[in-house]
C-alpha cells in the first residue's frame, strides 16, 4: 500500500484538507496555498488580555501529516500575521526548523518528512 500524505490548511475559520500519494505534489499543493494566504495582505493587531501585533499572530496553519496518531509525522508552516513563514516538525511537541526564507521554509519541511 502507497504511503499518503495529508495536507491541513487551516486559515482563520476555515479548514481544507487534502490526500496526496507523492510528497512533492503535497509540498506544492502547500507552497501555492501559503502565496495565496501571504498575498491576501498581513493582519491587523488585535486587543485580548494585552495587545498583539500582526507579528505574534498566526494567520494560517498548513500542515502535512502521514502515518497514525502515535507513530505520525507531521511537519508544516506557520504563517505570521504579518507574513513571516515559521516552519516546523512535531505532532505532539513542536520544534522549530531553520528556515525563514520562503524556499529554505518548504524545503525545511520537505528535509523532516523524507
Amino acid at each position: 500500500m502507497a504511503r499518503s500524505w495529508r495536507l491541513t490548511i487551516r486559515h482563520g475559520s476555515k479548514v481544507h484538507r487534502a490526500t496526496f500519494y507523492d510528497l512533492d505534489e503535497a509540498i506544492d499543493a502547500m507552497r501555492a496555498a501559503a502565496v495565496e494566504i501571504v498575498r491576501a495582505g498581513p493582519l491587523k493587531s488585535a486587543a485580548g488580555f494585552r495587545d498583539y501585533e500582526p507579528a505574534e499572530r498566526v494567520a494560517a496553519r498548513l500542515a502535512i501529516w502521514t502515518g497514525g496518531l502515535l507513530r505520525g509525522r507531521e511537519a508544516g508552516i506557520d504563517i505570521m500575521g504579518d507574513g513571516a513563514l515559521i516552519p516546523y516538525t512535531g505532532v505532539i511537541h513542536r520544534r522549530p526548523l531553520e528556515g525563514r526564507s520562503p524556499d529554505r521554509a518548504f524545503e525545511a519541511v520537505t528535509e523532516a518528512l523524507r
